[in-house]
């Protein structure tokens, strides 16, 4: 019985030192995926990855790496078939990941990003809302649901601007009642979530540029829809405060990044200093 016991101790221990191999292999294969990332040698990385991933299935940081090196093999537009492979390669890795771990930001960010880039945009517009259930506080994804919003209505009032030969420059609203009374029933909903998300990505950075930017465009969305010249007017002057807010922005973020070199303020005199 002893005999036995001592055996089915050896077994283990056997089993035990050759996982704890395995895994030193993994995390082997893991630092030279990372060093060939950083090294923008995508293929070898994933070779590594890979490698990896074979030697320990549940280290997720592996699966991670090695959906980013297809990522970023990846070229947004490029119709060949390799391309496409690399889009759906990332995609079911950055999928796998999620299965290990739900609340994988980085994992949800990137499948958000790439349906955005391939203009599939109510998928994109699904994952950045998950992104926004595990971090609230996230401003890229508040912002990016903004630019759905205007991605999906734009064309749609410029069509109808076009079949009312309306162009572009010409002031609106929407010359016709009943078109607008129809853009605005499949548009006004979308704008004003746009405008929604802006605010809140703008209220965690008060500096977004961007999110500003696209506030001026979603409300010249909004002013064709109004019924009024007054109201239509109303929405064209927010539009242009946002525009004058995004060049004060830039202005500002300008000249502080012209006052750092090299990571390094340069010395400024305090209110107290120019008193004396």
């Amino acid at each position: 019985m002893k005999a036995k016991l001592l055996s089915v101790i050896a077994i283990l221990a056997m089993l035990l030192s050759s996982t704890a191999c395995e895994k030193l292999k993994a995390r082997d294969e893991l630092n030279k995926g990372v060093q060939a990332f950083k090294s923008a040698k995508y293929q070898e990385a994933v070779d590594h990855f890979n490698n990896a991933i074979n030697y320990d299935p549940t280290f997720p940081t592996s699966r991670l790496y090695l959906a980013m090196s297809y990522l970023s093999q990846w070229i947004p537009g490029a119709d060949s078939e390799e391309n496409k492979q690399m889009a759906n390669k990332a995609m079911e890795n950055f999928k796998l990941v999620l299965d290990q771990d739900p609340k994988q930001t980085v994992a949800i960010a990137s499948i958000a990003s790439l349906y955005f880039n391939q203009k599939k945009l109510d998928e994109a517009k699904d994952w950045y809302l998950k992104l926004l259930n595990v971090d609230p506080r996230d401003k890229t994804a508040y912002y990016t649901l903004g630019v759905i919003a205007w991605t999906k209505t734009f064309p749609k009032r410029m069509e109808a601007r076009a079949k009312l030969s309306m162009k572009p420059e010409d002031p609106g609203p929407l010359k016709d009642k009943k078109v607008r009374e129809d853009i605005r029933d499949k548009n006004l909903a979308l704008v004003e979530e746009g405008l929604k998300n802006l605010d809140k990505a703008l209220e965690v950075d008060k500096e977004y540029d961007d999110a500003m930017a696209y506030a001026n465009l979603l409300h010249r969305e909004k002013a064709d829809l109004m019924d009024s010249t007054d109201d239509y007017k109303k929405e064209i002057a927010m539009a242009d405060s946002w525009v004058d807010k995004t060049l004060e922005t830039k202005k500002i973020k300008n000249e502080r990044a012209q006052k750092t070199q090299g990571g390094v303020i340069m010395d400024e005199k305090k209110p107290e200093d120019t008193k004396k």
